[in-house]
């Protein structure tokens, strides 16, 4: 028969399967552009799903075709009159009526079954990423998504021909026409089981032909992505343009300088800080910004010796208002209030920590002495009369510290500040460091030592330990008498890890962890691992760690804290997490939130499993800190081979906040050289008990920086909040419930759900930084997400400032740099003054020197001599005129005697 039909027509048997179902066409229908035909129901499901893409090869379909396709009627015609077999009973049947003979068919029936009923499975709180370790689980009434759904976040399958798992789509088509080419079996495709149009008991006749067919794209390739919203409204603004856009003539485009302020250096102790630094969060600031203001805090407290507490009443202070871009004063500037602003746009988390270094005493760092060491600056390309905010100062004004010039700086302009073009306004003379300079992510190492040494400090406030046990004192860790075995220090272990975490071998002679050997001990075989003594501070801790397992999937590890404390001087130990189910082949990363709060010990207990074992248990890059854990850990592997990819735009498995909202994550790594981020509310089991518009929940999203050493990370960091009243166009609520403003999405493993639109960062960061540091490690990406209730934010519990100190020094203000203080409660100016000289007058409004004193003794002096030379002369003058008068005089008044009278 297929002989004959080859003859009559140009047709094949299986052009009258349909590529989407591979059943026997019902209904053709073909598209105009590609030619491609369809069952007619088939085509209009895909149109539904796709948009204007054929379902097959992704060409353009038409308007009208979407709503009334071609009927191919010269393909009916045709399986009218020609038959085919029957994939059962062999029985030769028009082609046309295949399908109904398939209904009466018993050994059709009995061998496949017909089913057009797609599984419906609610979400619940159970069945979705809800730990804060690397790999979510699910509940066991339903399949799970991480069985659906690669580490990378695309669906993955087992090959229904070898029963191999875990092959993303374009893996498994590889993989078929490798090993099952001329394979031909009926089975059911696992890839049209997951599409909303897939019917679970389908079967394919040959699949291999039926991959390379139907499935060459992805259906998240032509499935239309929800409306997303850039934060930044598609700008890629830094703090200067913010500042530019909005008209401010700032010193260095964001340094407040008071008119009478000299621009000279802030330096000595009368411009620091108190450690401890009183602020207040004024109204005007937006929700989002409050959030990561507190944020930044704890990048200070994790790296410095820089606290941060509310203003309760003391002389000086900084508040953090809304004002018209973002802007600070450098250094300590007088005894009241000082201004920091954190306009609109300026809520990140870097740029907070720019401003308040400002606030601390730092300045830019290209405005060092010997910047032009290290840089140029191509004058021509920058906005005319902005040139002045590229001067350098000598080492009088800006005080390096001693530290190397640093292109990583969080405090250095970007390549293209203040320019007026697209070209560079500064260049680097080492040209790797072009797209690295203007970074806004974290402090860099740089930053953290010279504010250190400035504020001498010698330890940071909330860092308790990092151990990567490089050194041989595996960082006074302890092995304990009471377990089966030990843990030891290795570089590599035959049945994995071949190197360890911190290094991944790229250093030889380095790089080393601890192994616990499952392989040599029995089962319910332990040992155990103890941190030296710790000191805590705040009551609650984080405990961060990579781990390895190559032994069985039965195999543990157990954390407990050993406290040590007045009521119990015989040591309390308690349980805080059992790590079971733990991955084989890679390393992992876990937290484990501690709530430690007298001195304690941390205690690492690996447990040998059932079953057979060759390997153990690895731990490396252990960190501890007074922090909080991140709610969840999205890991995704195989990373680099994403980045520009098609298949590198993909959603997160699901996640529940503490409060019970469900979210994704829209990861965007296609829109090179820029890489996005967005958060989706979708629907979840606890919808009906929550508040909507979902209230003041800040989102942050976190990627990374997998140094070992958690205090010279640079992980880059984004926070959106949840406005309960922001609207979108068809006025609803843009955090309304996805089930009243969402579309209707289906995961992979049957599961219907609606997912809201997504609001993010179109440029979370580039592609450059990405790969300027431990970002990507082992072909790894973690990305750390947290969903907290700010709300409590939203109300000013704290003591507003009184009026005393800021008003009375807001209206004395003391000029030449001089010092407000009040002094019987009145406020008087402290001048400065200097070597040679110095400030005086009630506001210090007169300058004196030692060249002045000079002057002024030397024309005293000769003043005086002058004054003394005139009156001498007049003296003398006068004298002489006396003593001219006296012979007449005397001549006048001789009396004449007469000799001769009687």
């Amino acid at each position: 028969m297929a002989e004959e039909l080859s003859a009559a027509t140009s047709y094949t048997e299986d052009d009258f399967y349909c590529p989407v179902c591979q059943e026997v066409l019902k209904t053709p229908v073909r598209t105009a552009a590609c030619q491609h035909v369809f069952c007619r129901k088939c085509f209009l499901t895909a149109m539904r799903e796709s948009g204007i893409h054929c379902p097959l090869c992704r060409g353009n379909v038409t308007r009208r075709e979407r709503a009334c396709p071609e009927r191919a009627l010269d393909l009916e015609n045709i399986m009218r009159k020609f038959s085919g077999s029957c994939r059962c009973c062999a029985k030769q049947i028009k082609f046309y009526r295949m399908r109904h003979h398939y209904k009466s068919c018993k050994k059709y029936q009995d061998e496949y079954g017909v089913s057009s009923i797609i599984p419906n499975f609610q979400i619940s709180q159970d069945s979705v990423g809800n730990s804060n370790r690397s790999e979510t689980s699910a509940s066991d009434n339903i399949e799970t998504y991480q069985e659906n759904t690669g580490s990378s976040g695309h669906p993955t399958f087992k090959c229904p021909l070898c029963q191999e798992s875990n092959f993303t789509r374009q893996r498994l088509l590889d993989h078929c026409n490798s090993n099952h080419l001329f394979q031909i079996v009926p089975v059911t495709c696992p890839i049209c089981v997951s599409l909303p149009w897939g019917d679970p008991s389908q079967v394919t006749r040959n699949f291999v032909s039926h991959l390379n067919q139907r499935h060459q794209f992805d259906y998240g390739e032509f499935v239309p992505t929800p409306e997303i919203f850039d934060v930044d409204n598609g700008l890629d603004r830094d703090i200067f343009d913010i500042n530019e856009d909005l008209g401010l003539d700032l010193f260095e485009g964001d340094i407040m300088l008071d008119e009478m302020q000299e621009r000279n250096a802030i330096v000595g102790e009368r411009y620091r800080w108190p450690h401890t630094i009183p602020y207040v969060l004024d109204d005007s600031l937006e929700m989002n910004a409050r959030g990561v203001i507190l944020k930044a805090f704890e990048r200070y407290r994790l790296k410095s010796c820089i606290d941060f507490k509310p203003w309760s009443g003391e002389p000086s202070y900084i508040s953090v208002f809304k004002g018209n871009g973002c802007w600070s004063s450098v250094g300590k500037q007088f005894t009241g209030m000082q201004q920091l602003s954190i306009g609109e746009g300026c809520d990140k988390i870097a740029t907070v920590q720019h401003e308040f270094l400002h606030a601390l005493g730092f300045w830019h760092e290209q405005s060092r002495s010997d910047r032009n060491d290290y840089v140029s600056i191509i004058w021509n390309r920058i906005i005319s009369g902005k040139e002045r905010n590229f001067d350098f100062y000598d080492d009088q004004v800006i005080d390096s510290l001693n530290v190397p010039y640093d292109y990583s700086s969080v405090m250095h302009y970007s390549k293209t500040a203040f320019g007026n073009g697209s070209e560079p306004t500064i260049v680097t003379r080492v040209p790797d460091f072009m797209d690295v300079i203007g970074q806004r992510m974290d402090f860099s190492d740089s930053d953290v030592l010279k504010l250190n040494q400035l504020y001498n400090c010698s330890s940071s406030l909330s860092f308790m330990e990092s151990c990567d046990f490089e050194l041989e004192n595996v960082c006074g860790m302890i092995q304990s008498s009471a377990d089966s075995a030990d843990w030891q220090r290795l570089s590599q272990v035959s049945q994995g890890p071949e190197s360890d975490h911190s290094n991944m071998g790229r250093c030889r002679g380095s790089g080393f962890f601890m192994h616990f050997n499952c392989s040599s001990v029995n089962e319910g075989a332990t040992a155990i691992l103890e941190s030296r003594i710790l000191y805590p501070k705040r009551g609650f801790q984080c405990l961060q760690f990579f781990l390895y397992n190559s032994g069985s999937k039965d195999d543990q590890l157990n954390i407990y804290i050993r406290e040590y404390s007045a009521a119990h001087p015989s040591r309390t130990v308690s349980l805080v997490e059992q790590i079971k189910d733990i991955p084989s082949g890679s390393w992992q990363l876990y937290h484990v939130t501690l709530n430690a709060t007298s001195k304690f010990r941390v205690v690492f207990e690996g447990v040998r499993g059932a079953g057979a074992s060759l390997g153990g248990l690895s731990i490396d890059d252990i960190n501890l800190s007074e922090t909080r854990c991140p709610h969840h850990v999205w890991h995704i592997r195989n990373f680099t081979q994403l980045i520009g990819s098609p298949d590198g735009s993909f959603y997160s498995p699901p996640f529940y906040s503490s409060k019970g909202y469900a979210f994704q994550i829209y990861l965007d790594l296609y829109s090179l050289p820029k890489i996005g981020m967005y958060f989706h509310l979708i629907s979840g089991a606890n919808d009906d008990q929550l508040e909507w518009p979902c209230p003041w929940q800040q989102v942050t999203m976190t990627i990374l920086d997998q140094t070992p050493d958690i205090r010279q990370r640079m992980s880059n960091q984004q926070s959106l909040t949840t406005d309960p009243f922001l609207t979108i166009d068809n006025g609803n609520y843009f955090w309304d419930r996805p089930s009243k403003v969402g579309a209707q999405v289906i995961f992979p493993n049957g599961t219907q759900f609606q997912r809201g639109r997504g609001r993010g960062f179109h440029n979370f960061m580039t592609q450059e930084l990405l790969k300027s540091r431990d970002f990507i490690k082992g072909d790894d990406v973690y990305i750390l997400l947290t969903m907290e209730d700010i709300s409590h934010l939203n109300t000013q519990n704290d003591p507003l400032p009184t009026l005393d100190v800021n008003d009375l020094c807001t209206s004395f203000r003391c000029e030449n740099d001089g010092i407000c203080i009040l002094q019987n409660g009145k406020a008087e100016c402290r001048c400065r003054s200097g070597d040679d000289w110095w400030y005086m007058g009630e506001r210090c409004e007169k300058r004196g020197s030692t060249r002045d004193t000079i002057v002024i003794a030397t024309s005293s002096t000769a003043a005086v001599f002058a004054l003394m030379l005139i009156v001498t002369l007049v003296s003398i003058y006068c004298t002489r005129k006396k003593y001219r008068k006296e012979p007449s005089s005397r001549t006048v008044n001789t009396i004449m005697e007469n000799q001769y009278a009687l």
